[in-house]
């Protein structure tokens, strides 16, 4: 076929993937399509590599064309096992690996075609850039992998790594200027960039607290779309282009729609020290006393209730409790009471965490309110149920100033009338801190495993 014709079809296809991106981004913002968005996103992304693949300019080997399909073989069984197999406590680590593998991408572009684009200055500027900025994601979402199984469970601060920090990344930019300016084809240079950058990827993420990892994600997910669009700078490639700045414009808004949520700066969250100060939190700061409360009591409470609320956290997805915590509702439904989820834009390891976890036991899209929404109810609740969150529901947030969390606007369960926290202990959150809400009055300490405990309370009120 003409040259010219394939041109154009790639063109139209490129267009046509583009699109999909679009539209499937805009379905993303809504549970309900949501899924179907993802499918139409990932079918324009086909598209467009088959296009590529099929519609390049000039002769291709075939050993080109089996290494690529081999390529694409290979990535796709080792995708669709992973994703298929993770735990949905494990998917904010997913994500981060999956956003890793996106940098990488990235530098090795840079890796790669570096040597042969000596002499043209705004190619090598998108390469350097895009191979930096990449490396530095990469390298970061491994470390955020790390500290979100536990790999790392303390923020490591070297003296004075703010300093530190801001003096690696002058030598980064600085280093990176200096191989477009003077027109260098060392490979050594090249490579020891490769390797600082990526050094600055760790120790930009490594003195953050586990506590804004979801922010971090967010953030280093703009930065892999960043990359990919210097990519599609780099080849003139549309579809690219396209999807690059589709994912860091997403990826930044929702950093800060995140930062909002905890009512921080961005600057706060990257060098504020938020896990250090935290962990400073002492119980013999706190006055009062608990009060533990048994399955019999929970379910009398929530049988006469008129309406409760559903508080979901992080503890809720590790005990895999969602299917357990969807047939209580339905069975409190039965018996006329109103029953609603309390959603915080933070609750869990990553943005919309507790959203997918209750998606996946088919709770309503519409029974899921967001904070703002639901804060001004809290009043009118009977009783409200707190399963494993802890630092989204802290009063602290409101009447400690020197709390670490002062400012982050909470979930206001303290207003109900009845508030039933459901832990395995007493131990402090991700932040590292006491909750005040467990020496509240109203409140009522429901200890035990999520999934042990809300199977026995649905036992109990089947019985009544």
């Amino acid at each position: 076929m003409d040259i010219q014709i394939l041109q154009y079809i790639k063109s139209i296809i490129y267009i046509i993937a583009s699109v999909t991106f679009v539209v499937g981004l805009k379905m993303m913002s809504n549970p309900k399509s949501a899924r179907k968005g993802n499918l139409y996103a990932a079918g324009g992304m086909t598209l467009a590599i088959l296009a590529t693949i099929f519609c390049h300019e000039g002769a291709v080997s075939p050993v080109i064309y089996v290494l690529i399909v081999a390529a694409i073989a290979i990535g796709t069984i080792i995708g669709w096992l992973t994703a298929k197999r993770v735990q949905m406590t494990k998917m904010p680590e997913l994500v981060s690996m999956f956003n890793g593998m996106g940098g990488a991408c990235a530098a090795l572009i840079g890796l790669m075609e570096f040597h042969h684009n000596i002499g043209d200055a705004a190619k090598v500027s998108t390469i350097i850039a895009g191979m930096i900025i990449g490396s530095v994601s990469f390298s970061g979402s491994i470390v955020a992998y790390l500290k979100l199984n536990g790999s790392m469970k303390k923020p490591l601060r070297l003296p004075n790594y703010n300093v530190i920090n801001t003096i690696m990344l002058i030598a980064v930019v600085v280093f990176g200027a200096w191989m477009v300016m003077s027109g260098t084809d060392s490979s050594v240079m090249l490579y020891a960039l490769f390797a600082v950058a990526l050094l600055y990827g760790i120790m930009f993420v490594v003195p953050i607290g586990g506590a804004d990892m979801p922010v971090v994600i967010s953030l280093l997910n703009s930065f892999t779309g960043l990359a990919a669009a210097f990519g599609g700078f780099l080849y003139d490639n549309k579809v690219m282009l396209t999807g690059g700045i589709l994912v860091g414009s997403a990826g930044t808004l929702l950093t800060i729609v995140m930062c909002k949520a905890m009512n921080r700066s961005l600057f706060n969250v990257i060098f504020g020290a938020f896990g250090e100060s935290a962990a400073s939190g002492s119980a013999d700061d706190v006055h009062g006393s608990i009060k533990d409360i048994s399955t019999t009591d929970v379910a009398v409470l929530m049988n006469y209730s008129k309406k409760v609320v559903i508080v979901p956290g992080y503890g809720l997805a590790v005990a895999q409790a969602q299917h357990v915590i969807h047939e209580l509702e339905m069975l409190l439904e039965e018996r006329g009471v109103e029953v609603k989820y309390a959603i915080h834009p933070v609750a869990g390891r990553m943005p919309g965490h507790m959203n997918v976890l209750l998606a996946e036991s088919n709770v309503d899209y519409g029974k899921l309110i967001e904070m703002e929404e639901i804060n001004p109810e809290f009043e009118q609740t009977d009783v409200v149920l707190v399963v494993g969150a802890n630092d989204v529901v802290n009063p602290a947030a409101k009447s400690d100033p020197s709390s670490p969390i002062y400012g982050m606007p909470i979930l206001e369960v303290d207003r109900a009338k009845h508030i039933i926290v459901n832990k395995r202990s007493m131990n402090a959150g991700y932040a590292g801190i006491e909750n005040l809400l467990f020496y509240n009055d109203k409140t009522n300490m429901f200890f035990g495993d999520a999934k042990k405990a809300l199977t026995d309370l649905v036992a109990e009120l089947k019985t009544m």
